[in-house]
């Protein structure tokens, strides 16, 4: 199986940090990945994109046209990339940000209150970590232990609050989708 991912949003909503610790979580399960890093104005609040590639079977590209899922952190994340989702793909909207409905009905919408859920943990800064856990949880692309794993391997230089915080929150976003 191969699930062809772009994570989009504003700089500073972590997109960069979900797509390689999903790569990352790929590796750990001896998956095919890449990861592939596309920017608008870098300041926080420009827009930012990756593409992840998480297959069975070796990936000759990392670029993306027609992904099979999209995560959209943001309005115009959602305007951009909503197009291009794979007919039965997936789309996760970040509920909390996004106001507007997803035109698709030939698509899984996923809206996921991530702001919300990662504020009544108490720090908005995860809300990435909360989409990533509730993605995994719906798409099965990788186990949430390996992605757990990951998100520590990444975050390795931080302290341990913050580590168990990104847990906490990869585990309520996988609840919020009954995973």
């Amino acid at each position: 199986m191969t699930h062809s991912i772009i994570f989009s949003g504003f700089g500073g909503q972590g997109v960069m940090l979900m797509g390689q610790v999903l790569a990352q979580a790929g590796m750990l399960e001896n998956k095919f990945v890449t990861w592939f890093p596309s920017y608008g104005p870098e300041m926080r609040g420009g827009t930012a994109n990756c593409t992840v590639v998480v297959s069975d079977e070796p990936v000759a590209s990392p670029v993306v046209e027609t992904p099979t899922e999209v995560v959209a952190m943001n309005i115009p994340s959602l305007l951009k990339f909503e197009q291009k989702v794979k007919e039965k793909g997936y789309l996760f909207i970040n509920s909390s940000v996004v106001d507007i409905k997803p035109k698709r009905a030939d698509i899984k919408i996923f809206e996921i209150p991530a702001n919300d859920i990662a504020e009544k943990l108490s720090n908005v800064k995860v809300a990435n970590m909360v989409m990533l856990g509730s993605f995994v949880a719906a798409t099965k692309c990788v186990d949430i232990d390996s992605l757990i794993e990951a998100m520590k391997y990444k975050l390795s230089s931080k302290n341990s609050e913050i580590i168990d915080l990104n847990i906490k929150a990869i585990l309520e976003g996988a609840r919020h989708v009954g995973g």
